[in-house]
């Protein structure tokens, strides 16, 4: 059974980017919004740390500096500018929307991240994406022209990128079918892609799918080998994706082995307060030189009272596991966080496809550069989103007038082999992902991962187009696209910088000060690309 559907608006995502939107466009236009599970599973409610802004005139410049820096220079300089001006306008925006910042009294605390030069972070407790999520879906779904689908993951979008893009195709979990939704907008806010590899602290929908779609609709991605690990997730049995959040080392927390001898100073001045790439790599060659399984935070010499005052949840759950923050360290290790790169867009989320929006983590603005800076994701999805809204409200919404044709799947059979066919090859895609294009690469590892991606991307395309879908299929289908761009784009690029090493290039070459553009319309471009490999 198909069913179609009519909006003005069409967001996909439910996330902090997506939410600002609908509450926005909402006040003119009818929006319907998609979450392929639920409204709460998102990496905005994940968030822990908090949100960069500059407070004050006189701080801008400086966390424009620490952008930069942190980026190793390949970030677009305008973009930076742009979105770290509207720090506070942001902050201002999300506590008129009922977001709840930790205070002293009156006063917004502040407090220190890696790689920033002073205290500007905003946070609430240790749970300040969950407070800005759960307060904007509050007032979303109070919001009469705004429509929220639960189970609902998108396909493919339709249309020509030369043209218009007219809409999307959606597939309906609960009952099993596909919505043809038609949208003078669509607006892709699905985050990032940290579920391709095999450890990650993103939740299980990070898969990519925004990227996916706009790279099959011809979309150019960008700098998608800067993928960015945390240098701390929980290392458990019982718990594969817990976050130690970033603001316990701007609290003091230091990094020791399991012999209990420090060892950031020996890779950076800065020690924990280095950025990311700096202390992912750090980790993971004190990993692979002693053959540790992990390594351990220790925060316990700030006592009990502290601790339980500014991070309760990390307590709450390390306890919950036997481990008592207050008295002993935390056992980490690196883990997949955030997708620096994306879909090729400016500040404004537009795409090279007039009614085509990418905006958040999705999207690549030219503000992370090689290496996301500490806490700037939340503040670049807010203002991507306020900044979309103003370009949609000064452009005006062109009528669709088109009618769409409906899904057809009368040529696809059912199969007994998909639950063993996807179960294998996601695993084998996160496993080769991890193994071959994390945190140290090198030219060997590079095209290992390229010829075996290609044959699992033979038979999973083979098995799409013939057998009927699935959500757990189409989220394989994303992945194995985005894990052949991120591989392609490391190969690409012949140097070391920022989230990207590779040990056969250990240096930064100046003839690679640049983003890394791929399209699949491009066939001559991939195909020089292979050639190199």
């Amino acid at each position: 059974m198909s069913t179609r559907l009519n909006t003005e608006v069409l967001i996909v995502g439910t996330g902090i980017s997506g939410l600002l939107s609908a509450i926005e466009l909402s006040k003119k236009y009818s929006v319907i919004m998609l979450t392929k599970s639920y409204t709460n599973e998102c990496s905005t409610s994940w968030a822990q740390g908090g949100i960069a802004a500059a407070m004050n005139d006189d701080d801008i410049s400086s966390h424009i500096d620490d952008t930069i820096r942190n980026g190793h220079k390949i970030c677009d300089t305008k973009s930076v500018s742009k979105i770290i001006k509207q720090g506070k306008s942001s902050i201002d925006l999300l506590v008129n929307h009922g977001v709840s910042f930790s205070r002293n009294g009156t006063k917004l605390k502040q407090t220190l991240e890696g790689g920033h030069s002073s205290r500007r972070i905003l946070y609430h407790n240790d749970n300040t994406g969950e407070e800005i999520h759960s307060s904007l879906l509050a007032k979303v779904k109070k919001n009469k022209n705004v429509s929220i689908i639960e189970n609902v993951m998108a396909i493919d979008l339709i249309g020509k990128k030369e043209t218009f893009c007219d809409g999307l195709y959606a597939y309906d979990e609960i009952n099993k079918s596909v919505i043809t939704i038609k949208s003078n907008i669509i607006i892709l806010a699905t985050g990032g892609a940290s579920k391709i590899y095999q450890y990650t602290t993103n939740p299980d929908s990070s898969t990519g799918d925004g990227i996916a779609l706009a790279w099959r609709f011809g979309c150019t991605i960008s700098n998608m080998e800067f993928m960015q690990f945390h240098p701390t997730c929980l290392y458990h049995t019982d718990e594969k994706s817990f976050l130690i959040s970033e603001s316990l080392r701007g609290e003091g927390a230091k990094l020791i082995n399991p012999d209990g001898k420090y060892f950031m100073d020996k890779y950076d001045a800065r020690a924990e307060l280095a950025p990311r790439d700096v202390v992912a790599r750090a980790i993971d060659v004190e990993m692979k030189n002693n053959n540790f399984k992990h390594v351990y935070l220790d925060i316990s010499f700030k006592g009990k009272e502290f601790i339980l005052e500014r991070f309760p949840n990390i307590y709450k759950k390390c306890f919950e596991l036997d481990i008592d923050i207050t008295k002993e360290p935390i056992p980490v290790v690196p883990a997949a966080h955030y997708t620096c790169g994306g879909v090729k867009v400016n500040v404004s989320g537009e795409t090279d496809c007039s009614n085509l929006y990418v905006i958040g983590e999705a999207a690549h603005s030219g503000l992370h550069g090689a290496n996301r800076l500490a806490s700037n994701s939340l503040l670049e999805c807010s203002v991507m989103a306020m900044e979309c809204c103003k370009s949609i409200n000064e452009k005006g919404i062109k009528d669709n007038k088109k009618v769409l044709p409906l899904w057809d799947d009368s040529y696809v059979s059912d199969s007994s082999d998909e639950n063993i066919l996807i179960s294998h090859n996601w695993a084998d895609i996160r496993k080769i992902m991890w193994d071959y294009v994390g945190i140290l690469r090198s030219d060997k590892m590079l095209n290992r991962a390229h010829e075996k991606l290609n044959s699992i991307n033979n038979e999973i395309n083979d098995f799409y187009h013939t057998h009927r879908i699935s959500h757990d299929l189409l989220e394989l289908r994303n992945i194995i696209d985005v894990a052949n761009i991120i591989t392609n784009s490391a190969i690409a690029r012949k140097e070391s910088r920022g989230l990207h090493y590779n040990k056969d290039y250990p240096d930064i070459s100046y003839g690679y000060n640049k983003s890394t553009d791929l399209n699949n319309t491009k066939k001559d471009f991939l195909m020089k690309i292979v050639s190199k490999a």
